[in-house]
């Protein structure tokens, strides 16, 4: 069988504030995503701004941050959401999923596009 490692979720904890390893992995995610969009956006050939990168970066941080909670509230946590709707506020307990994070992308790329290009015109 294998054995997983078993380790402590928190990485820094100071007093009740706690900062878990998986919230400084989208934290470093985001960032290397944002640094190495703007660094490839700075080649001659590339037809977007360093502006229109960063605005499309946020709608996608703002689609996994918000696609992955709804998602899991939605998909593993629906009974509870529906007696008590404030529970998809309870982001202390935990709860992301990775096809909600994805569906939030999806929407958020849609939402970006339709607001960029219908300026252009």
């Amino acid at each position: 069988m294998i054995q997983y490692p078993n380790f402590d979720p928190v990485a820094v904890a100071i007093g009740p504030v706690k900062v878990h390893w998986y919230g400084l992995m989208y934290l470093l995610g985001f960032w290397g995503g944002w640094y190495l969009a703007l660094r490839r956006g700075r080649r001659d050939f590339t037809p977007f701004s360093n502006q229109a990168l960063s605005d499309l970066l946020f709608y996608l941080v703002l689609g996994v941050i918000l696609g992955g909670r709804l998602g899991y509230t939605f998909f593993y946590n629906l009974p509870t959401f529906l007696q008590n709707p404030l529970v998809i506020f309870r982001i202390w307990e935990g709860g992301m999923s990775f096809h909600g994070g994805l569906i939030g992308v999806l929407v958020a790329f849609a939402l970006y596009a339709r607001s960029r290009f219908s300026r252009d015109r």
